[in-house]
């Protein structure tokens, strides 16, 4: 796509460059007026073969035919580079990214998953399990033909910058930012870029090497993960702890009848703020269990006593069926989710 459009764009230097050429060179030899020399240019450049303006002398006729031979050439190249550009596919995929982009531009509150290999992928999936809107940034060319394809969702084509493609992917808006390069130098550059634009803006990280967390931190990722020592964690807890863990795998599994979620307070309703838990009541009226808690400062409550007081700034994790937690909602919130 890239070289498509170095290639159009070089055709039409080269065509403004022969234009001004031969309008400089008939008001220099000729002595044409700017309107004539356009004139003259346009007729020998395109090879329509109108009337001359005026009978030209031996070196306004030298000057013609050497622009004639330039111009034929030129001219085949910008058609052969047009015709590949429309028909193997090119505009297509441009008109296809250009649409992205404008759909791109008009999100907000969205999370941005900086490439996309076989952790992003994970990453958008999980996404879209659970409905959450995301765009993809992607540099290689292979990768986002595989996007485009398949329909994953919305994405930003990286043909310059990180920052320019940060900036396309409204990071300025964005909730959350997911990066998953396989480089952690990569990485780094791209959460400080991002803690710049936006410094409210939660950042995810990938990170390969282990002395790589620290580093990663302090730029200004919120949480860094390393594929190699969560997949060794994870072995180990099948063979210590196997039930426990399926137990938790189906608790965050969207296809199970039980649903571990993240429930906000910000909206709760005025007959709740400041209550305890067994003011609420939920369990016996929802069905739904509270079963920890995100207090303002941070501190995670878990399996909270019934007198811990609840307000807007708390998170609630519930554990219920899809019924039940909808139903929670609506008796917290007075609505619906």
């Amino acid at each position: 796509m890239k070289s498509g459009q170095h290639n159009i764009r070089i055709a039409l230097a080269l065509l403004i460059s022969i234009m001004v050429l031969g309008i400089i060179g008939y008001m220099s030899i000729e002595k044409f007026t700017f309107i004539e020399a356009f004139y003259m240019t346009v007729i020998t450049v395109s090879t329509v073969g109108f009337k001359e303006v005026h009978d030209m002398d031996p070196a306004g006729q030298v000057f013609t035919s050497f622009l004639i031979i330039l111009s034929f050439g030129l001219f085949a190249y910008a058609l052969s580079t047009l015709t590949r550009f429309l028909f193997d596919g090119k505009f297509r995929n441009y008109y296809i990214d250009y649409k992205m982009r404008n759909r791109v531009a008009k999100m907000q509150n969205h999370v941005v998953v900086f490439g996309w290999g076989r952790t992003g992928g994970r990453a958008v999936e999980e996404l879209k399990r659970h409905n959450t809107p995301f765009v993809i940034v992607e540099k290689k060319e292979d990768r986002i033909s595989e996007i485009r394809a398949q329909k994953t969702g919305p994405y930003i084509h990286e043909s310059g910058t990180a920052d320019e493609a940060l900036i396309q992917a409204g990071i300025n808006k964005a909730k959350a930012l997911i990066t998953t390069l396989p480089n952690d130098a990569a990485n780094l550059m791209i959460i400080i870029t991002a803690r710049k634009i936006n410094p409210k803006v939660r950042i995810i990280s990938r990170a390969v090497r282990e002395n790589s967390d620290l580093k990663l931190r302090r730029a200004g990722a919120d949480n860094v993960i390393m594929s190699d020592r969560m997949g060794g964690s994870r072995m180990a807890k099948n063979v210590t702890q196997p039930v426990a863990l399926k137990f938790i795998d189906r608790l965050l599994d969207q296809q199970a009848n039980v649903h571990l979620e993240q429930i906000y307070c910000t909206d709760l309703s005025q007959c709740f703020l400041n209550k305890s838990i067994r003011a609420m009541n939920v369990g016996a009226t929802t069905g739904a269990n509270i079963i920890g808690m995100r207090k303002e400062d941070g501190s995670i409550i878990f399996n909270p006593a019934a007198d811990v007081i609840l307000n807007c700034s708390d998170r609630l994790f519930v554990m219920g069926t899809s019924s039940q937690i909808q139903h929670l909602k609506k008796v917290l919130f007075g609505k619906e989710d």
